[in-house]
């Protein structure tokens, strides 16, 4: 409604309403809101309002900047190292969550934590095989035409072999390049 000189109508109230749509305000009565026993503070026996605290141990940094504190409980199983640390503690310090620059760069952080255990797999005795882990040779075992008809992710399923194989075929590339650098300086 655009704003004019007269004074626009007042909405009307809740008895008009009420009159002229059936039902309408039916919850305004607490006692008849389906929701109400949620609302009310039910004694369940809990003894304490907020848990005891873990202990940090250290400097813990991975948290929304939205939040004053850590959670309570929060795990340390995967410590933030190296590259992928430093580009999650980025995130973490930097953005908030409702930001896609947070979520991006937590991604972003996987990515090349991902590569790095890659890379560090080709220094052990069973290097990552690219192969056999992206299932392809179960795929062509187990009915590869049916396998790939009537899935919902059809539309990009031409990208799939660019984006499992193009980081290894990339890889190969840059160590043959290196290969024939020091090659030829030797």
């Amino acid at each position: 409604m655009a704003y004019t000189l007269e004074k626009p109508t007042p909405p009307p109230s809740a008895e008009e309403l009420r009159a002229r749509i059936p039902g309408w305000g039916a919850d305004l009565d607490p006692a008849d809101r389906p929701s109400y026993a949620k609302e009310k503070a039910l004694d369940i026996g809990a003894h304490w309002t907020f848990p005891e605290e873990q202990p940090e141990g250290r400097d813990r940094r991975e948290r929304s900047i939205e939040h004053g504190r850590l959670t309570p409980v929060f795990g340390t199983a995967q410590p933030l190292r190296g590259v992928a640390g430093a580009i999650r503690r980025l995130a973490y310090d930097r953005f908030s969550e409702a930001r896609a620059a947070h979520w991006l760069l937590l991604v972003a952080g996987d990515r090349v934590d991902a590569a790095g255990a890659h890379l560090r797999s080709l220094a052990t005795r069973h290097p990552d095989n690219p192969i056999t882990e992206t299932g392809i040779t179960a795929e062509r075992r187990w009915n590869p035409l049916t396998s790939r008809l009537g899935r919902v992710d059809a539309r990009h399923q031409w990208i799939d072999p660019i984006l499992v194989a193009g980081p290894w075929i990339l890889a190969v590339v840059g160590v043959v390049a290196v290969g024939r650098r020091l090659l030829r300086r030797g």
